[in-house]
């Protein structure tokens, strides 16, 4: 599948009116969006009125809990402060044009499959809501964006979230956030083809600002931790593309680890439900390279519930230790980090981060950081120093706070 690519828009104003310019590279102003007037703008500039329903939904950072979700386990996920806006109003048929390309709009038929496009998120949308009858029969649909792209923040969820949203309320339907979870997710695993879990769709759905949310995968159940602190995002620059990338070979081995372990412990429900006191016998049954991944898993399981505890408590020096942790597993046991991001962690913490790991599938993406109050700048261009000097450019580091979830801004 091609990447999808909503991200990175500049525009300024002139007068009463905007001008666009989708970009793709941080030379350029990165504008924080914080209202749904630009996508307003944009939406107008190419359809020449105005739309009926704008909504938006959050990226998200996983402190910890990687490659859980669909694995039964817990995970521990916060939405950050940059979101994907989608304005629409009804059509007869499926227009879509997104800031984040320098294409013209284009269309798309409702019945169509996958094209490898990036409306292919969208239109797994429209499939799953016309299969519950809460699709409009057609659309005009502009996105924007300030959620980079392949950096391992859940772009894919926060558009996907929010054009179930938009589309929705267009079919005179507002959909609860467990209806919208379930959209985005089916629309992204069985149209796009991203064999994920539930986690990113859960978390930019259910967001609360100011906390993170326990999430546990095998019972559904959703606990918030209080999470007060800015945490730095810190990008490796190697976009991710998951429908392409390792992502679905990792789920497949982790499907197969399940497997085998069954014929020894038949009534195991997941493999996040192994208990950590058979895991070196499990390791020892499991032909090379299941046994690293289910080792990964189960210990994960116990990092991520040892972080819940270490947030409650606001310890943050024990939450950051087992994000190091958390990064040495994925490096050595699931063999899903690049060498960047490997070289990023190691920077901050001889900066004197708390911890740092990288977050989101892997393949590439960013690297998400706790360092003491006040010197978390310090550290990121220390370390963006270091890394510049290795890699020839220096990453464009950022501070994030857990930030709220899907909103639906204008209904008509």
């Amino acid at each position: 599948m091609a990447a999808l690519r909503v991200s990175y828009v500049t525009y300024c104003r002139q007068g009463t009116g905007y001008l666009f310019n989708g970009i793709h590279s941080q030379a350029f102003l990165l504008v924080i969006l914080s209202s749904a007037e630009p996508v307003t703008a944009l939406f107008h500039h190419t359809y020449g009125c105005s739309p009926a329903v704008v909504a938006s939904a959050p990226g998200r950072v996983n402190l910890i809990g990687e490659h859980l979700d669909y694995n039964g386990g817990p995970v521990l996920p916060f939405a950050i402060d940059r979101r994907t806006w989608v304005a629409a109003t009804p059509s007869r048929d499926f227009t879509l044009v997104s800031s984040g390309t320098d294409q013209a709009p284009i269309q798309r038929g409702g019945e169509e499959g996958a094209r490898g496009h990036w409306s292919d998120y969208v239109m797994g949308v429209v499939r799953e809501l016309r299969r519950e009858g809460n699709a409009p029969a057609g659309a005009r649909l502009a996105v924007l964006s300030d959620i980079e792209a392949g950096a391992g923040l859940s772009s894919s969820a926060a558009l996907t979230v929010a054009s179930a949203a938009a589309c929705g309320r267009l079919a005179g339907e507002e959909l609860s956030h467990e209806a919208l979870v379930d959209t985005a997710f089916r629309a992204e695993y069985d149209f796009v083809g991203v064999r994920c879990g539930r986690m990113d769709q859960t978390i930019v759905a259910h967001a609360i600002a100011g906390t993170a949310l326990f999430f546990d995968t095998a019972t559904e159940a959703r606990t918030t931790v209080p999470f007060p602190y800015e945490a730095w995002i810190i990008p490796t620059g190697v976009a991710h593309v998951l429908a392409d990338g390792g992502f679905n070979a990792r789920r497949a081995e982790c499907e197969e680890a399940l497997r085998l372990c069954r014929q020894r412990w038949p009534s195991l429900p997941t493999l996040a439900s192994l208990d950590p006191s058979l895991l070196a016998e499990a390791v020892g049954t499991l032909p090379p390279p299941l046994g690293r991944r289910l080792r990964h898993v189960v210990t994960e399981v116990e990092r991520t519930r040892q972080a819940a505890v270490a947030l409650e408590g606001g310890d943050i020096p024990a939450l950051g230790r087992l994000l190091v942790a958390g990064h040495e597993s994925l490096r050595v046991d699931f063999e899903s980090t690049v060498d960047e991001a490997d070289r990023l962690v190691d920077l901050v913490v001889g900066q004197g981060a708390y911890g740092a790991r990288l977050t989101g599938a892997g393949w590439g993406g960013s690297v998400v950081m706790l360092a003491p109050e006040g010197r978390g700048r310090e550290i990121a261009d220390a370390a963006g120093a270091a890394f510049a000097r290795l890699y020839g450019r220096t990453p464009a580091a950022w501070q994030t706070r857990a930030a709220g979830g899907v909103t639906v801004e204008r209904a008509a």
